[in-house]
């Protein structure tokens, strides 16, 4: 389930909305969680070239974010939860964020100035909370983007090591790619190893069958 979802402007890491959970006990245990989103917020913003869409543990939850016009769209969620219907909540937020609030984004100063974006959120992450409506969504759009594409980071490695999200994204696709390699590479080897088999078996039978012509 969403846990958390906040709204901060790229730029300067404003806050610009935010919604947690009801419960009191969750909410309490979510204020760290809280501070680590402000702290990622900071790190995108200084961050020159932040990946567009990106996952980060952090302990039995996971951030989901995506950064359209300058706005960043982030949420906590259990790490059960569909990460394809993860990012269609925040794709569903940033459209109707922006309908909103898209010529005044750059404009405001003060933290949470769009804090009224909560009775949306609330309504939003209901429908993706309910049963029937999950199965319904996960129905739809399902070219949405290829979310297994979307590397999952440790946040550890942004927040305490002091890398950067473009750096780690560079990473995790270079490894991606090798991979890849590693895998074609391995598939063709296969192949040629097979086409080996059957050549030899092929000359065994033929052998075979001219000891017979020849022979018999």
């Amino acid at each position: 389930m969403v846990l958390m979802t906040m709204i901060a402007r790229v730029a300067d890491a404003l806050p610009l909305a935010a919604s947690m959970q009801e419960d009191e006990q969750a909410g309490r245990s979510l204020m760290d969680y809280q501070a680590q989103a402000k702290q990622l917020f900071r790190k995108i913003s200084t961050d020159p070239q932040p990946p567009g869409r990106c996952s980060l543990e952090s302990g039995p939850y996971i951030f989901h974010y995506i950064i359209e016009r300058g706005v960043c769209y982030l949420i906590l969620c259990d790490k059960s939860f569909s990460k394809r219907l993860a990012f269609q909540y925040l794709d569903d937020l940033q459209t109707e964020f922006s309908l909103q609030y898209s010529g005044r984004v750059e404009t405001v100063s003060r933290p949470y100035s769009f804090i009224e974006f909560d009775t949306y959120i609330q309504k939003a992450r209901k429908s993706y909370m309910d049963s029937r409506a999950r199965k319904n969504l996960n129905n739809i759009n399902t070219e949405l983007q290829d979310v297994h594409r979307i590397m999952v980071q440790n946040i550890d490695d942004v927040l305490q090591r002091g890398e950067t999200l473009s750096a780690l994204d560079m990473k995790a696709s270079n490894l991606s790619s090798v991979s890849q390699k590693y895998k074609k590479d391995s598939a063709y080897l296969n192949l040629r190893s097979s086409y080996a088999k059957i050549a030899a078996i092929i000359i065994v039978v033929i052998v075979f069958l001219l000891f017979i012509k020849f022979w018999w």
